[in-house]
């Protein structure tokens, strides 16, 4: 065995026992075959197939290919090998494909088909149908063919192709399937009279269809029921026959006479051609002429072939039952008509359509909108007679151009002007306009510019770069064909504020010095006093006062000795005490004080050794002389000279004996006299400095300059100049040499001199248009066209200037005549009868009379008369006139009258007749019947017509409106909110209205009236908040160091009317506006001077030694400090208090021989840090030394340095920003910010500044920033825009508006944009003429009893005032003249109709009623709407019980319309009187009783054992005769016991073993009449919860639920309860820790616990 399996493995087996291993092999080929097959037969395994992969190829179109894996499968989804499988049905893996470009998708694109019928979902879905109840509508699904195409011939592509670009669109959608609406028709009429006099008749009523039926529902019921009748009987025979007149045949032309004469010489020889004779030549030349004649007379047209025919009738004796009898059965009577003349019947033709013209847009662009192309036929035929009407004649299409020359559209661009000057006044307030001086103003302002529209694409501008090409400006085109947001017209905009100068206070008088210390000749000096500029201000120094003042003097020195000490006194000859000298310690200093080289001084005089005495033991003591007081004056005159004092004190007294006296109380002060030169005071002051002017001494020459947009380019320099003047003070200008020329100010500078500028202005804009308007005269009106053009630059530094003419206007060309195209009718033909080979056979036939036809021609004219192509006229003029009419020709009996003359004049409106007369002609005259002035008046009367008018006002007033002129003029094209004048006195308007005599509504000039009132109105102006004027500057927060000061503003009026709005308020009203400024004190500024002390008090008098304890008291005062000293005394708060000196001090008075010190030094200052291992020292010296025996104290004073207290540390401290500082004559814009200094000791006291500088601090702050203060822009409006077109054509309630736009909206606290951005006023009233038709006459068969006749309606002009509900009233034609001839938008006149007269006995329909109300097919409610629809119908209308059976069918038709409404239909019942059986009708919502449209009875309620009867929906009457409800829905009753709903019962699913759903479920029941077997995928019983018994009660059970869930309610109450409430304290002892521990009660949530 293994040998074998071994072979069937593939090694080569022994020849021996090879059937052995044959069988084997065959066995397991078996056993394979048998393992691939199923039980069917087939195969287990297939070839599965992937996606397609993309296309590939190297060229686009259909040369790809594409490819896709191909495998072999189980059954059971694993992959097998390719041998498993049929290699005969194996699917390609490879095939050809469409490679997709970019490109192509211009050439393909999907085509969609139109949606097929929408099909119920309900026929979709697999499983038996459910039964379905329609409300509204059913769901449903329609479908659509989608597929890919070529875009050039429609044929059918790839879905691939498209997919590649766009998805594919949806197939299908969902769509809903209107419910079946059953007709519905109106209650019956009463019943008609009966059909007869006597004998047996029929009485009819009917009733006619409101809403047909639609959607598949019920038919319409019988419209007409019939009821015989019985009026009594006849006396005579009854009528039987009539005698009724058939229909018209068709026109036909008769036989020619060459037919007719054909015809009659059938048979007869030839001979009769001959006897005729050929008439002479002169004969026929005649004949000729009259034809051509007659020819040109009749205008004869190629567009009418009209040829008059002839048509016939029957008339025919009926009986009554409708059969025909012999005309002798009729009551013999004049036959009517039975053949007359009529218009061949042609129908239009026309030419085929003429090629496409060329489309109206020539450029490529496709933003803009597209153009359009025509095409149009031209007419061979018009329509004659009854024929068919012409079709349309032009042809419209939107177009875009083709092909590859076609130029670009023209694009258009704004463009604007230059900005111009910037203007501070547009942004003031009402308030600050009214100040008398608006110069000088700065800082925010506003400019503006022109914006208008050029074309783009022209040649660009590029005057800016290149003056020269100043013409190629574009030129300005109509603002509406640029597109895009418009540039700004104003902008924001800075005029720099000029910036003051500020110079410090003066400096001291410096000493006499030369005028020139290089040249120091003379004896005459000056004394100079100086200030520093502190503000640069605006162009330079240039505008600042003087910053030196001179004074002559005399003894000048350039150079001069100080004296820097003295040395201490040396007595003289080596003595201890007693006279001695000083020495000076000196050094050389200059005019300003600064220490110089001492060469420089050996011309002065050196300081002499100063005389001194050192007191001996027991002298008198004095001490050192204080310095010279500032000088009382800066000058002398002869009334007023400067003083200077020094004082000294006793320090000791001397000896009773021996020492020297102390001097006198006047030895201890001196005064000498300072400043003795005159007070001549000379200054240099300066004028303004004069314009830039050329320079002469330069060659260059000052050319234009080309504009830069912001900066203008300088083209050369020039000088300006400036006088300058000596001024002595107080008295004037004086010779310039008495002023120094050091200090003497220039008189010429260099300047640019600025380019000029011309103006630049566009070229003139095209002419605007001419269009022909025509006055109701028909000529021309006469018009006027314009042209402007634009400043772009205004010129400036002379420039040449713009010109004076910006706008151009002219006068129209006026053409001669009007155009337009008008009908021309010409002559009625003569009046063309029937042959008489025709009419021969009827009565009157030998006389040529009767009735007939007659034609005319028509042409096209123009409004001069002169001759137009008739396709003109059909396009432009009106409907075109009738070419035919019918005609009589008088026969010998009939009356032949004049025409009617003109109605007599009226002497009076109102008062008196009119007549017209006409009269006989010929023989009429003569015969009775026409001397009848019944049947043929010869004049006619009327009232004179009483043209008597009321005038009313109608409608509401209009808004106020200011009138159009005299607003003033203003810079630029906007204007903004508050400049232009938009209050004030204007005019509202209310619209009147004339009515005539008849309430007729006319023009309203016949009453005099240009169709308004106007009544004055005003518009209030608007106020903005009013603020008073800054307030002073408060005094500066410190009076050292930084602080700030303030100035503020308060409310004085609110603002109204739209005025500009107030800054926040606070609680008291106080506008919160104010400045705050950073302020500096000079610590300095205020200073106290103590006077000498005064001479001892002593307490213990020792009056031998004068000595001992005593006390020393001196005046403090607070003085003002200045650059010459403390000047004057003022209050002491002004003074640091800290720093006062004492004024009283008590101390030891030295005795005789006591040593004597001096006052104690300063104190030296403290060493950074301060600590108390720092010390500072004072000192003394000994002025009288002591005597024998005695010592003196120390000479030296020391105390530890402590912080705060005698040492301080410094520090800068940075005061906060001040608020943003414009310019005073800025109001906002650009502004500075400033901030301080201050030095802070480190006890929190500002110092003065210098102490923080000695320390060489870091300073790194920045004491400025600039900051922009919110200019207050006012809102900007656009101009007013025209006034639009009326609102309606006609009536009352037409209105013409007006809107503007918001340019700019308000900034800051501008003014607000206004709230009115629209007005509207009233148009005036203009009556609304229509065309109207009159009710249809009876139907008319001449004198015949019944058959085929006419009926005929007029049209008239009517006249109303347009509203809905306002009633019209009919005026004459002519008023109607000007409209186009048509009924409610329908040009298709229709004047007469065909119509049938019944005849005695027949039964026929009744003509159409009238189009019932527009009905919306809906479910009200539900928002579902199907349209709307309105309908009309046929009656049927029976005279004879036997002829019933031969009534024609009833009929309707139906119409769209518009705003139907929607009705709801309910059943209605009510119990008839002495009746126990109730009455049920159907109800639509607006009351009206109708048959149909109310939901079916189920079941349908024809048993009458139940009252009231059951229509409530789902309900029935039961066997016990009460109102119960079907299965699956409970009754509810009302409070009387009655039905009052079936309401649906929820469903309780109990599952079944064999349902996977385990869970119970509530749903409501679909259809719970359904049984249980038959509704899909539901298994298990379902049970109905019936709360109700068949009695109406509550069962049982409904009781002991309710018992339940009450107590449950009752427990879950008592648990809250407990849970929540507050537990009581335990009554206990008190514990140690006094604290008690809460009862807590945890709930988890266990209702058990």
């Amino acid at each position: 065995m293994g040998q074998g399996w071994q072979g069937v493995g593939g090694i080569p087996a022994k020849r021996t026992g090879g059937s052995r291993y044959l069988l084997v092999a065959l066995l397991l080929c078996g056993f394979w075959m048998a393992y691939s097959q199923t039980d069917d037969g087939k195969s287990v395994y297939f070839w599965e197939t992937g996606p397609w992969g993309r296309c590939m190829g190297s060229d686009c179109g259909p040369g790809g290919s594409q490819s896709r894996a191909v495998w072999c499968a189980h059954v059971d989804g694993w992959t097998t090998l390719h041998t498993n499988c049929d290699q005969g049905q194996r699917p390609s893996n490879q095939r050809n494909c469409f490679r997709v470009c970019d490109w192509h998708k211009d050439l393909y694109d999907w085509k969609l088909g139109a949606w097929n019928e929408c099909m119920p979902v309900s026929a979709r879905t697999f499983g038996a149908p459910r039964q379905f109840t329609c409300s509204g509508g059913e769901e449903g699904i329609q479908t659509r063919e989608v597929g890919c195409m070529l875009k050039s011939d429609g044929s059918p592509a790839e879905d691939a192709i498209c997919e590649y670009f766009e998805p594919k669109p949806r197939l299908e959608q969902a769509c809903l399937i209107p419910c079946p609406q059953d007709c519905v028709v109106s209650e019956y009429s009463p019943w008609t009279s009966c059909s007869k006099t006597c004998g047996t008749g029929l009485r009819n009523r009917i009733r006619s269809v409101l809403v047909p039926p639609l959607f598949g529902g019920s038919g319409c019921p019988n419209l007409t029921e019939f009821e015989s009748c019985k009026p009594g009987p006849c006396l005579g025979p009854e009528g039987v026959y009539s005698l009724m007149v058939g229909p018209w045949s068709a026109c036909t032309l008769p036989q020619t006479r060459t037919t007719r004469q054909a015809k009659r010489r059938k048979g007869k020889g030839q001979g009769l051609r001959e006897q005729g004779g050929v008439k002479d030549p002169e004969t026929r030349e005649l004949i000729k002429k009259k034809r051509t004649r007659n020819r040109l007379n009749r205008q004869e047209s190629p567009f009418w072939d009209i040829q008059v025919g002839y048509q016939t009738r029957e008339v025919n004796c009926i009986h009554r039952n409708g059969s025909k009898v012999g005309r002798n059965l009729c009551i013999p009577r004049e036959l009517p008509l039975t053949i007359q003349s009529c218009v061949l019947p042609k129908d239009c033709q026309s030419t085929e359509w003429t090629n496409w013209s060329s489309c109206s847009k020539t450029c490529v662009d496709p933003e803009t909108p597209r153009g359009n192309r025509t095409r149009r036929r031209q007419v061979l035929q018009f329509p004659v007679g009854e024929g068919i009407e012409c079709p349309l004649l032009e042809e419209t299409e939107p177009c875009e151009p083709q092909g590859g020359s076609i130029p670009p559209c023209a694009s258009y661009t704004w463009r604007t002007t230059e900005w111009s000057d910037c203007r501070v006044d547009l942004l003031l307030s009402q308030q600050d306009r009214r100040r008398s001086n608006l110069t000088g103003l700065c800082g925010g302002g506003l400019q503006t510019r022109e914006v208008y529209c050029v074309q783009a694409n022209a040649e660009l501008l590029k005057y800016l770069s290149n003056l020269k090409e100043k013409d190629k400006a574009s030129r300005p085109v109509e603002n509406n064909l640029c597109r895009g947001p418009i540039p700004n017209r104003s902008q924001r905009c800075q005029i720099p504020c000029p910036i003051d100068c500020e110079v410090s206070p003066w400096g001291a008088w410096g000493p006499c010095i030369f005028e020139n210390c290089d040249d120091q000749t003379g004896k005459k000096g000056f004394k100079l006093r100086k200030r520093q500029i502190t503000n640069e201000p605006t162009g330079g120094p240039g505008s600042c006062p003087h910053l030196v003042e001179a004074m002559p003097c005399d003894e000048p020195s350039c150079y001069k000795w100080q004296l820097v000490s003295l040395d201490k006194c040396v007595p003289d000859d080596g003595k201890q005490c007693g006279p001695g000298t000083q020495l000076p310690q000196v050094q050389c200093i200059n005019s300003n004080g600064e220490p110089v080289d001492r060469s420089l001084c050996s011309s002065s005089a050196t300081l002499e050794p100063i005389s001194c005495e050192v007191p001996c033991a027991r002298d008198c003591v004095l001490s050192d002389w204080t310095p010279w007081s500032t000088c009382s004056q800066t000058c002398s005159s002869k009334t007023v000279e400067g003083k200077q004092m020094r004082t000294r004190s006793i320090l000791a007294y001397n000896a009773g004996e021996g020492g020297s006296l102390c001097p006198n109380s006047s030895a201890l002060q001196e005064v000498r006299n300072c400043n003795e030169h005159a007070c001549i005071v000379y200054h240099w002051q300066t004028g303004p400095w004069g314009p830039c002017t050329e320079d002469p001494s330069t060659a260059s020459l000052n050319t234009s300059a080309r504009p830069n947009g912001e900066d203008q380019g300088l083209c050369s320099m020039g000088v300006q100049t400036r006088k300058v003047m000596c001024i002595r003070v107080n008295v004037g200008q004086v010779p310039p040499k008495k002023c120094p020329e050091g200090p003497r100010p220039s008189t010429m500078r260099p300047c640019q001199l600025p380019c000029k500028k011309d103006c630049i202005v566009t070229p003139f804009s095209d002419w605007t248009g001419c269009p022909v308007n025509c006055d109701t005269v028909g000529d021309p009106a006469k018009r006027k066209q314009s042209r402007r053009r634009l400043v772009i630059q205004m010129p400036s530094n002379g420039g040449q200037e713009c010109p004076l003419v910006l706008q151009e206007e002219r006068d129209c060309e006026v053409p001669k005549v009007c155009p337009g195209f008008r009908w021309k009718t010409h002559k009625w033909r003569k009046c063309q009868l029937v042959p008489w080979f025709l009419r021969k056979e009827t009565p009157g036939a030998q006389e040529t009379c009767g009735p007939g036809l007659q034609t005319r021609a028509v042409s096209c004219r123009q409004l001069d008369g002169t001759q137009a192509d008739i396709s003109e006229c059909l396009r432009s003029a009106k409907a075109m006139p009738a070419i035919t009419q019918r005609c009589q020709l008088p026969c010998q009996d009939d009356c032949q009258l004049t025409n009617w003359s003109k109605f007599s004049s009226c002497t009076a409106d109102c008062v008196g007749v009119r007549t017209r007369k006409r009269a006989l002609i010929g023989r009429s005259k003569k015969k009775d019947k026409c001397k009848n002035t019944q049947m043929y008046p010869l004049s006619e009367t009327q009232y004179c017509p009483c043209d008597k008018y009321n005038a009313q006002p109608v409608g509401r007033w209009s808004d106020c409106i200011l009138p159009e002129g005299g607003r003033p003029e203003i810079t630029g094209v906007m204007k903004v909110q508050g400049d232009v004048k938009e209050c004030g006195q204007g005019y509202r308007y209310q619209a009147m209205v004339c009515y005539d005599q008849d309430n007729r509504l006319v023009e309203t000039s016949r009453c005099n009236s240009h169709g308004y009132i106007e009544e004055a109105c005003i518009i209030p102006c608007p106020s903005d908040c009013k603020l008073s004027e800054w307030s002073n500057w408060s005094r500066c927060s410190k009076s050292c160091g930084s602080g700030v000061k303030v100035r503020s503003k308060w409310l004085r009026e609110k603002p109204y009317n739209g005025g500009r709005p107030c800054p926040k308020l606070d609680h008291v009203n106080q506008a919160q506006v104010y400045e705050v400024v950073p302020c500096q004190s000079d610590c300095t500024q205020y200073v106290w001077v103590a006077e000498p002390w005064s001479v001892w008090k002593v307490s213990n008098v020792d009056l031998k030694e004068n000595c001992g304890e005593g006390v020393q008291t001196r005046k403090v005062r607070c003085m003002l400090n200045t650059v010459d000293g403390p000047s004057e005394a003022v209050e002491d708060y002004l003074c640091d208090p800290e720093e006062m000196p004492l004024g009283a001090r008590e101390s030891r008075l030295p005795c005789p021989e006591d040593c004597v010190l001096n006052d104690w030094g300063p104190w030296s200052r403290c060493s950074m840090p301060c600590t108390r291992n720092n010390s500072r020292v004072r000192t003394a010296y000994t002025l009288r030394y002591p005597g024998v025996g005695r010592q003196c104290p120390e000479l030296s004073d020391k105390e530890p340095c402590s912080l705060n207290l005698n040492c301080f540390n410094y520090f800068y401290n940075i005061t906060d920003w001040s608020t943003c500082q414009l310019s005073p004559n800025a109001v906002c814009g650009s502004g500075i910010k400033t901030r301080m200094l201050d030095c802070v000791r480190s006890d929190g006291k500002s110092v003065d500044i210098k102490y923080c500088e000695e320390l060489n601090l870091e300073k790194n702050w920045q004491m400025n920033v600039s900051c922009t203060v919110e200019c207050p822009v006012n809102c900007q409006l656009s101009e007013w825009s025209a006034w639009s077109e009326c609102s309606q054509t006609c009536g009352l309630e037409g209105k013409m508006r007006r809107q503007r736009l918001v340019v700019q909206a308000s900034q800051g606290d501008g003014r607000p944009c206004p709230s009115q951005m629209e007005q509207w006023k009233p148009c005036p009233v203009r009556p609304c003429y229509r065309w109207e038709y009159s009710p249809w006459s009876e139907c008319r068969v001449e004198s015949v009893v019944c058959g085929h006749g006419t009926r005929y309606r007029n049209l008239s002009c009517f006249v109303s005032d347009g509203s809905s509900d306002g009633e019209s009233s009919m005026v004459d034609e002519e008023l109607c003249s000007s409209l186009e001839l048509a009924v409610n938008g329908n040009k298709n006149i229709i004047l007469k109709e065909a119509c049938t007269l019944p005849c005695p006995g027949e039964c026929y329909l009744m003509e159409w009623s009238d189009w019932s109300s527009c009905v919306n097919i809906c479910v009200k409610g539900a928002g579902v709407d199907f349209g709307s629809v309105q309908v009309r119908s046929r009656a049927v209308l029976a005279q004879e019980p036997e002829n019933l059976q031969l009534c024609p069918d009833q009929a309707w038709e139906s119409q769209p319309c518009t705003g139907g409404e929607c009705f709801e239909y309910k059943w209605f019942s009510s119990i008839r009187p002495n009746s126990s059986r109730p009455f049920i009708w159907c109800q639509r919502s607006d009351g009206l009783n109708v048959t149909g449209g109310c939901p079916a009875m189920n079941p349908p309620v024809d048993n009458s054992s139940c009252d009231p009867p059951c229509l409530k929906p789902k309900s029935f009457c039961s066997e016990a005769g009460v109102c119960i409800c079907e299965e699956g829905f409970t009754e509810v009753l009302s409070a009387a016991g009655q039905l009052d709903q079936c309401a649906p019962i929820p469903i309780l699913e109990i599952p079944t073993a064999g349902d996977k759903k385990g869970d119970v479920k509530t749903s409501r029941a679909i259809n719970p009449t359904m049984p249980t077997t038959i509704q899909p995928g539901r298994t298990g019983r379902t049970w109905y919860l019936q709360p109700y018994g068949p009695d109406g009660k509550l069962k049982m059970w409904v009781y002991g639920v309710a018992a339940g869930a009450f107590v449950l309610l009752i427990f879950i109450v008592s648990m809250i309860y407990l849970a929540c409430k507050k537990p009581k304290r335990p009554q206990r002892q008190r514990q140690q820790n006094n604290r008690l521990k809460p009862l807590t009660l945890a709930y988890d949530g266990d209702t058990d616990m």
